[in-house]
């Protein structure tokens, strides 16, 4: 059994303060490092359409308007190894072009390189789901890959 396509070519991720989030086409990750300790009692997690709210032991972590909306009722939390709070939001857009440039509207911006690899990583994960025989794994991509890449649809198959 093959890993999925995100796991076989890496992640991309935006660095923070608080940890570091990533994405792939239909889902945004949020890892936020937490007190060794810390117990799911001591977390109050908001998770809404266009907003997220985090505190650990009374004290906010993370708190705003995301850069695109979600669906609430998919976006959960975890507390692993009582050190990490790992969050998955899943994009109402799932579309390669919608790579978030930010996790918040005004906040937490992956560096130009950085959003350049996210958009690479999106475009790739999107050939990969319209040619599931072909592995593309180790491939790399070049030219006109913003906003997902060239649109092949339209083509005889």
């Amino acid at each position: 059994m093959s890993a999925p396509f995100e796991e076989r070519s890496g992640l991309v991720p935006c660095v923070t303060p608080w940890g570091r989030w990533y994405q792939t086409l239909e889902e945004v990750f949020i890892e936020v490092q937490v007190p060794a300790g810390t117990r799911a009692k001591d977390v109050c997690c908001s998770l809404q359409s266009r907003h997220i709210a985090l505190s650990v032991r009374g004290r906010e972590v993370l708190q705003g308007k995301l850069f695109d909306s979600t669906i609430t009722d998919e976006g959960t939390w975890t507390l692993e190894d009582r050190k990490l709070i790992r969050i998955v939001l899943m994009k109402t857009n799932r579309d390669a072009g919608n790579c978030w440039t930010s996790l918040l509207e005004n906040e937490y911006a992956a560096d130009p390189w950085v959003q350049d690899q996210m958009q690479r990583k999106l475009t790739l994960e999107r050939f990969q789901r319209e040619n599931p025989g072909f592995d593309f794994s180790g491939a790399e991509i070049s030219g006109n890959y913003s906003k997902g890449g060239p649109d092949f649809s339209s083509l005889e198959k």
